[in-house]
């Protein structure tokens, strides 16, 4: 069987072709840094990451040109500049660079192309001539208008009537454009706005026009794969279609369309006027990465779908449910590889990934696994199985969970939770005793009276009180409590036996 994908254009699921056999050529359209990166953006992107990997797997084996856009210039960052006395583009670099960060954190792989739309202006202007010179746009005093009447096409992609469109459109007194489902390819630049030159006059491009362009120049018309977020179906991507196909000798402009479904945050779509939107950077320095990949992972890439943090709690409770069955393989099987295809197990976890990616259905091969882990063991079958999960674990990105470094780090931290558990109810009040009035503990669990001494120490160090700082650190020892100090601040664990 091969891959499947549902695709947008045609409302049906079919099989994955190339134009050109072994390069699969892809388009997604990216950020808008505009403000800060929040989770839905990076459900989007961590989506066609995976089938990205999935891609060049050696299952399918193809060569993946994988462009993602910086839309680098809007009215939203342009406002943003003028509030803050700056320009848009450090706005811009500002609030990607941060983005970019976050994606690391979550283990997406970096485009081959990532255009911004500035840098592509003349190949713009290039193609807004093209589309004057066949009457489907035209100048007005405000810029330039694509002629939406003129693409009998239009609402195909997002199956919307161009009549019920039109029903409650209004013009707006300061527009020109001739119709009110004409949209902007060119808008002519205002004072204090930032500015390119063109036949017309200096502005700058709409949205919708840079990535026809970009695509064109960086992937060729047609393509293989067009994506994005659900939202983007209409007005954006019907608008690509628009510009791009009356300049092509074949259309489609792309053969296939993927969208992914939108998120909602805590039962409600994120904002900020809601309260219920938190940046992309801070939710990663509270959540391992890794978890909410695996969150992600969960649900069909199409479907709606609503974080909370009891979902992500549920996340990271599975994650470390697979690293256990990952450790014991590894501590009963070696390392060994071999034919990781060949495993038992990868027809029905291929399957799942071959029917419109649906890594819902290929992860729950894994936690199967993990149910059958005595039997796996006992059968000699724990490096095989072992090469089989992290093969599965690099298509879902979520490979660096499963890593030597990460599963004796995890099992550190199970040992040191146990060791924790196992600290007697009187350990509290032993402590209190040794340290005597050089820290509060009021009466904390052993965890928070460890990190309270621990702060205690600190505090007397920087104050060069040497000696205290010793005995607090002896207390704790006196305790089975051993610390490590590093640049990095000072750690904890219990001593051994």
């Amino acid at each position: 069987m091969a891959l499947r994908l549902y695709n947008t254009r045609t409302r049906q699921i079919e099989p994955f072709r190339t134009l050109e056999p072994g390069h699969a050529r892809i388009y997604v359209c990216g950020l808008t840094p505009s403000a800060e990166g929040h989770l839905g953006h990076a459900r989007s992107f961590l989506f066609f990451d995976v089938l990205r990997r999935y891609l060049e797997h050696p299952r399918n084996g193809y060569r993946v040109t994988f462009v993602k856009n910086v839309t680098d210039v809007d009215d939203r960052s342009i406002a943003t500049a003028k509030a803050e006395g700056t320009t848009f583009d450090r706005v811009v670099a500002r609030f990607y660079d941060a983005f970019r960060v976050s994606m690391r954190r979550l283990n997406v792989r970096e485009p081959d192309a990532e255009p911004y739309a500035t840098h592509f202006v003349p190949q713009i202007v290039a193609m807004i001539g093209e589309l004057i010179a066949r009457d489907f746009a035209y100048v007005t005093d405000d810029g330039i208008y694509y002629r939406v009447a003129a693409f009998p096409r239009y609402g195909a992609l997002s199956g919307k009537n161009v009549e019920e469109l039109l029903v409650g459109a209004r013009i707006a007194e300061n527009e020109h454009k001739h119709d009110p489902l004409d949209f902007a390819l060119w808008k002519f630049a205002k004072p204090d706005e930032p500015r390119w030159d063109s036949p017309w006059g200096a502005g700058r491009p709409g949205w919708h026009i840079e990535c026809s362009a970009m695509a064109r120049s960086l992937l060729g018309v047609p393509f293989d794969l067009h994506g994005g977020g659900y939202d983007l179906i209409f007005p954006h991507h019907e608008n690509e279609i628009a510009q791009s196909e009356p300049l092509m000798d074949a259309p489609p402009m792309a053969v296939m369309w993927a969208h992914g479904g939108l998120l909602n945050f805590e039962g409600r779509k994120m904002s900020k006027s809601l309260g219920n939107f938190e940046p992309l950077s801070a939710l990663l320095d509270r959540h391992d990465p890794m978890a909410i990949r695996l969150l992600f992972l969960q649900t069909g890439y199409q479907k709606p779908m609503n974080f909370t943090e009891e979902s992500i709690a549920g996340a990271k409770a599975a994650l470390e449910r697979l690293q256990r069955f990952a450790f014991r393989l590894r501590a009963a099987g070696g390392t060994a590889t071999g034919e990781r295809s060949a495993h038992p197990a990868a027809a029905e976890f291929f399957a799942g990934l071959d029917h419109d990616m649906d890594t819902s259905s290929a992860l729950s091969v894994l936690f199967k696994l993990a149910n059958q882990a005595q039997g796996i063991v006992e059968r000699g079958e724990a490096a095989a199985t072992l090469a089989f999960v992290r093969d599965a674990a690099g298509i879902f990105g979520i490979a660096p969970a499963f890593d030597d470094a990460a599963l004796d780090a995890f099992d550190e931290a199970r040992a040191a939770e146990g060791a924790l558990a196992a600290l007697d109810a009187s350990f509290v009040a032993r402590l209190a005793e040794r340290i005597g009035g050089s820290a509060h503990l009021n009466g904390d669990g052993p965890e928070a009276a460890i990190a309270a001494v621990i702060a205690a120490r600190n505090a007397a160090r920087k104050a060069k009180d040497f000696a205290l700082g010793d005995r607090l650190r002896d207390a704790l020892a006196a305790e089975g409590i051993v610390l490590k100090d590093s640049k990095d601040g000072t750690t904890w664990t219990v001593a051994a036996g």
